[in-house]
């Protein structure tokens, strides 16, 4: 019931947008941070399909994670002289320079889906509910420990995002929300004794550096017990951290796979939980992130105010950012074929 009406009101938001007329000839440039992620890539074809079939022309560009290119591919966008510039940026505060030369231009700025810091010339800020998305992944955790290892108490170990991503301290906080009450009454343990984003974050969501840290977690202070659960805030990392936990029997024998969670619904992390092995992800459909992205641009071009429904959360050290913030939707076993397939994501064969 809840996916249904959120699929109503995502109806009703592209529904309104459509309404706002789009500029002929309009030049949207967007900036990505990277194709090593599936989910930058169907951000960024969400995007232009979208914005070409409201009339505007795009610039679609990936930086491959590396700041110096992101910032020149930026800067080539300016010289081009597009319109409005949509950015996913790989580390939200190496990019004031940059935004001064496009406000100086007139260009108006959308950070999309990660804040864009310390610059006062970033206009909106498209995005999920980042804070909920890490309250869903500590909730499934939770919910899959009691379900697989009975009342507790249960060994964990956290892992976080990029620190140079502010989303990854709204999913983090918002997991602690609800891991911290249990860890002070005993139900978690978190065996290493790390906590806190300075601890357990990940340097640019890399893969293979969560793999090599829970290598290390595993043979500091799990030879005599066993560990429980995973924290993971990003489908990338669960894929490594698996691949850890794998390596060293897990999921065989008296070895019960460890409840690891996970974001961005990746088919390859779909797939895992088919298999029994990831226990969960959250969805947040690019499709819709696109769709608010789009209304923003026909609005501020068009020389009016975009739809906006948060104005006090993402203060990006200079100002509080407008935001619209989308629901994301907590997917597991029970549900996936409901969520991903049902709302045409993906198809069956995609991800079995």
């Amino acid at each position: 019931m809840k996916f249904l009406k959120a699929a109503a009101a995502a109806l009703a938001l592209s529904v309104s947008m459509s309404a706002v007329p789009a500029l002929a000839d309009g030049l949207v440039g967007i900036s990505m941070p990277t194709k090593s992620s599936a989910r930058w890539i169907s951000d960024g074809n969400s995007m232009v399909e979208q914005f070409q079939a409201a009339g505007y022309t795009t610039d679609l560009q990936y930086a491959e994670d590396d700041i110096p290119n992101q910032l020149a591919q930026i800067e080539n966008m300016i010289t081009k002289g597009v319109d409005v510039l949509v950015i996913a940026a790989i580390d939200g505060t190496t990019l004031s320079n940059a935004l001064e030369n496009a406000s100086a231009a007139g260009i108006k700025v959308i950070a999309y889906d990660r804040l864009i810091r310390e610059s006062g010339n970033v206009d909106y800020y498209a995005t999920f509910d980042n804070f909920k998305v890490g309250v869903q992944q500590a909730t499934s955790l939770v919910n899959g420990l009691k379900e697989r290892f009975g009342d507790g108490p249960y060994n964990v170990e956290l892992f976080g995002g990029s620190p140079d991503d502010n989303n990854a301290y709204f999913f983090y906080n918002g997991a602690m929300s609800v891991l911290q009450p249990l860890i002070d009454a005993g139900t978690v343990n978190i065996a290493s004794g790390q906590m806190g984003m300075d601890k357990v974050g990940t340097l640019r969501w890399d893969g293979a550096v969560a793999q090599a840290r829970m290598d290390n977690l595993l043979s500091a202070h799990y030879t005599d017990k066993q560990v429980n659960g995973v924290l993971s805030p990003y489908d990338g990392l669960s894929i490594g951290i698996l691949s850890s936990l794998k390596g060293v029997g897990y999921g065989s024998g008296d070895l019960k796979m460890p409840i690891v969670t996970g974001q961005d619904a990746e088919v390859q992390s779909v797939k895992s939980i088919l298999a029994g092995e990831q226990y969960s992800t959250v969805f947040k459909d690019t499709r819709e992130l696109a769709r608010v992205t789009v209304g923003m641009v026909n609005a501020v071009l068009g020389g009016s105010e975009p739809e906006i429904n948060d104005t006090t959360t993402y203060d990006n050290g200079v100002k509080v950012v407008p935001s619209y913030l989308l629901e994301p939707v907590s997917v597991d076993a029970s549900n996936w074929k409901e969520i991903l397939i049902g709302s045409g994501y993906y198809t069956e064969d995609q991800v079995k």
